[in-house]
């Protein structure tokens, strides 16, 4: 079995999308074809979609190169602050920072109408239900045996990228239309995918051969302790969650690290010059993120040839 794990980020997805154009161009192959399964959290969610989705002629839809395009033409729209949603929201703190209008007409582009129960490779996708509280996962491996469990990719990917206080909760209906689940983004205890990917194919017959976990960037912004003594529950808002990610992503590197040994390979960008801002989709932000991206490549370039070795063999 070979699995990918894509981790949730916002805008800085663009810097796994750019890993994965590369392992693309070096094989001549694409993503779907070379992995068994593909996980994702929040943007990395909406990047396994993109990725799994099957086109007209029955190849993948979408190259990765393409996916990663996604950022730059459609992360300005996705993340732009009318005055209106500014002043309504008071910068967030009374209502979601972004109006959901941008994100919609992202997805509708890239995954139409296609459903979990069609993706290439099996997709495993994160998500919560704020209303009965449990964790949720859209597993096409579910999906293809019962409607119950089967849902668009677009409403997956929505889903999985409801990331509190930036954009609202979406419902969703299975198709049996059974139920609907009200749900947030999977990155409030999967930031990074890694291990739901690792015990969703524990089972499988054929045993773990590689477990490529792709990062979004790491945190860089410092919290000094003087400054957060004082902090109360609105100072706190907006921090606790970059920690909360940072924090779940961290401990679950340590754990698939543990566990998989050798067949796990984590590949995360040190953000030197970008933000670590979820929605900085500024052209100046992008064009580093770039930058980030292709040091990474260059850093990892024998890693990344490892990895390609074994997923294309």
């Amino acid at each position: 079995m070979r699995v990918l794990a894509i981790d949730g980020g916002g805008i800085r997805g663009l810097i796994p999308a750019l890993v994965l154009a590369e392992i693309e161009r070096r094989t001549g192959r694409r993503i779907a074809e070379m992995f068994d399964l593909i996980a994702g959290t929040s943007t990395g969610g909406i990047i396994a979609c993109g990725l799994a989705r099957r086109g007209p002629d029955g190849s993948p839809a979408h190259t990765a190169e393409e996916l990663a395009e996604l950022y730059v033409s459609e992360g300005p729209k996705i993340f732009d602050r009318s005055l209106i949603q500014q002043v309504t929201s008071v910068g967030g703190l009374v209502d979601e920072r972004y109006d959901d209008a941008g994100l919609n007409a992202a997805l509708e582009a890239y995954l139409g109408d296609a459903r979990l129960k069609e993706v290439l490779t099996d997709v495993f996708i994160t998500a919560y239900d704020i209303q009965d509280r449990f964790a949720f996962f859209f597993r096409s491996s579910r999906a293809r045996a019962d409607d119950a469990y089967d849902f668009s990719l677009a409403e997956a990917a929505r889903a999985t990228s409801a990331a509190p206080t930036y954009f609202e909760p979406v419902a969703v209906t299975d198709a049996a239309g059974a139920r609907t689940y009200p749900l947030i983004d999977g990155g409030i205890y999967a930031v990074n995918p890694a291990m739901c990917a690792y015990v969703e194919v524990a089972d499988a017959p054929s045993e773990l051969e590689v477990l490529a976990s792709l990062g979004t960037g790491s945190q860089t912004k410092r919290h000094e302790f003087d400054d957060v003594t004082g902090w109360g529950a609105i100072e706190w808002v907006r921090p606790l969650i970059d920690v909360v990610f940072d924090g779940v992503a961290d401990t679950i590197d340590f754990e698939a690290a543990t566990l998989a040994k050798e067949r796990y390979m984590r590949f995360q960008a040190a953000l030197r010059y970008s933000s670590d801002a979820l929605d900085d989709a500024s052209e100046g932000n992008l064009r580093r993120l770039e930058g980030d991206a292709e040091r990474l490549i260059a850093e990892r370039t024998a890693d990344i040839e490892s990895l390609c070795e074994e997923i294309a063999g």
